[in-house]
């Protein structure tokens, strides 16, 4: 009854970055290493030192593991550290073969470990197992080169896209980073660039925009209807501009010779 007053009272703080009290983590981990124990010790361990079953193992390991578990000279990465109980760092930590056979196959409970048997062949995780085997006692360079050598994300079928990870040496990183800020960026202002090219056509001016200022064309045909119209009724010369602030000016003009007007006759 007290037990399940306390459950139902949310007083329990279930967020990860709340350690369990030292009994009840003590008490947890008994379980786990007893429950993987127990039944690991019923499986039988095949041959697993052939260098072709270590180096497939190693791609799979690479595209599917290092979030959590690591690689030689890679540094905590986000899910490593965000995760309560902290995954083991398999780069630097000796695993046995049936209980790493077992644990890749079956998960574990509420721990964040998948269960890759769903998706995988024991023939391929029994091959990571070898590889494991291997793991801590390989430097960067070595790991890189082993992982150069295999078919990398590969068991047969059933591979979704892998997280790819780009870590160098003693960091972690992302391969997107600084991408959406140049998307952010490089896009918008290249959108609003092309509107800057394009002046407003004469539909998307309002109906009250009768002041516009008139393209050169425009003003210079305007001059010459003014000119034009002088000259029939014998009047002085006029010719009107606009100024930028759309003030509209008028003023005489002097005569010139039309073989020197700059126009086609």
């Amino acid at each position: 009854m007290a037990a399940g007053v306390f459950v139902w009272s949310g007083l329990y703080n279930i967020g990860a970055d709340d350690p369990h009290f030292r009994p009840t983590y003590a008490i947890l981990e008994t379980l786990l290493d007893r429950s993987i124990e127990t039944r690991a010790a019923k499986l039988e361990i095949p041959d697993l030192s052939d260098p072709a079953k270590i180096t497939q193992g190693a791609g799979n390991y690479n595209a599917m593991c290092i979030g959590c578990h690591l690689s030689p000279g890679m540094a905590d990465s986000e899910l490593s550290k965000g995760l309560y109980p902290a995954p083991p760092n398999l780069s630097t930590e000796v695993v046995k073969p049936e209980h790493a056979f077992w644990v890749i196959k079956h998960g574990i409970k509420a721990s964040g470990m998948p269960a890759w048997g769903k998706s995988m062949g024991d023939d391929y995780i029994w091959n990571m197992a070898a590889f494991l085997q291997k793991l801590p006692s390989l430097d960067a360079a070595e790991y890189k080169a082993m992982i150069a050598q295999s078919s990398g994300h590969s068991h047969g079928g059933g591979e979704t896209g892998a997280h790819e990870h780009s870590h160098s040496e003693g960091e972690a990183q992302h391969d997107d980073d600084g991408q959406d800020g140049g998307h952010a960026g490089s896009g918008l202002d290249e959108h609003a660039d092309k509107h800057e090219m394009h002046p407003q056509s004469d539909e998307g001016k309002s109906s009250g925009d009768t002041d516009a200022m008139p393209s050169a064309p425009e003003a210079h045909e305007q001059s010459e209807v003014a000119a034009s119209e002088s000259d029939k009724t014998g009047e002085e010369l006029m010719t009107k501009h606009r100024h930028a602030d759309g003030t509209l000016e008028s003023h005489p003009v002097k005569p010139t010779d039309p073989a020197n007007d700059g126009h086609k006759h």
